[in-house]
């Protein structure tokens, strides 16, 4: 039975519960929807909930602490940096940045991924080899160090950041693509759809590309976490996202020379890329455990 008959089934509510039933008995997955969810709101308003702006300077109250700490105050909740930036305010204006670059990155990655993952799947052969001889040669290049060798060149910026993630990650998506459109070409639908004389083009994006999404959205949803934290590393070496924009491997880089004094300036970022890389990794764990077509029933 082909996707788009599945999807106008009167069973389609029944389904939506299921999943909906799924989300509460799974407190990882609903605590992962929380945690993306808390942080998309935080980033999408940012300019209205952010006491201050996040490059305004003031020495006079530099590396205050945070206002449970001796020296505290609550005009500086999470406490200033070593150039009196207020912490909280460029935590939040950094989850924007961050959450920009992990989505826009996953975003050309996956259409890349999954765009050359058909092609070589269906049509196989030349088409076949010349892409995932290219996925080798990527796969055969440390990544991190693929993207400090383009950065160096192009130099840093959000735009060349997004294009650099997006431009080396992709080959995931293709091997995974490829893998299951190999075994998706040979359903019987797929082959009563030729008989009929469909185009190619309509086969691959009516017939198997709706087949291949599920689990390209998991693995897409994963990987942004992962790229949040590529683009944490390179932002903390230097390449990444440059000064007045701020995000929050930017501010763990500005707060690694004040650990052992100033442990606020370091933490908090690190706590704000840890919590939400767990969250998108539980959820990505929960849209694993609903689409995987094994637990469906």
């Amino acid at each position: 039975m082909g996707v788009t008959s599945i999807a106008r089934s009167p069973s389609s509510k029944r389904v939506n519960k299921k999943v909906f039933n799924r989300l509460l008995a799974s407190p990882t997955g609903l605590v992962g929807l929380c945690i993306v969810f808390f942080a998309v709101t935080i980033a999408i308003l940012a300019p209205v909930i952010s006491p201050y702006d996040p490059a305004l300077t003031n020495p006079v109250d530099r590396l205050v602490p945070p206002f449970w700490s001796e020296g505290g105050s609550t005009k500086y909740i999470l406490g200033t940096d070593n150039l009196g930036r207020d912490i909280l305010s460029r935590l939040i204006y950094g989850s924007r940045i961050s959450i920009l670059v992990g989505i826009s990155a996953v975003v050309l990655a996956g259409a890349i991924g999954m765009f050359l993952g058909l092609i070589a799947g269906y049509y196989g052969k030349i088409w076949d080899f010349v892409i995932m001889r290219t996925v080798d040669a990527f796969l055969a290049i440390p990544n991190i160090l693929f993207m400090l060798i383009i950065l160096a060149v192009l130099g840093p910026s959000l735009m060349t950041l997004i294009l650099v993630l997006g431009g080396t990650t992709w080959v995931v998506y293709a091997r995974m693509v490829r893998s299951e459109t190999l075994s998706i070409k040979e359903k019987e639908y797929v082959k009563s759809a030729k008989a009929i004389g469909a185009k190619n083009f309509r086969i691959i994006f009516k017939y198997i590309m709706p087949n291949v999404l599920p689990s390209f959205i998991v693995i897409a949803t994963l990987n942004v976490a992962t790229t949040i934290i590529l683009e944490a590393s390179l932002s903390f070496l230097g390449l990444g996202i440059q000064s007045p924009e701020v995000s929050w491997g930017l501010m763990l880089s500005d707060g690694r020379d004040y650990v052992a004094t100033s442990w606020w300036v370091a933490t908090f970022p690190g706590l704000a890329i840890t919590i939400t890389v767990l969250g998108v990794i539980f959820l990505g764990d929960w849209l694993r455990d609903v689409l995987d077509p094994k637990l469906k029933g």
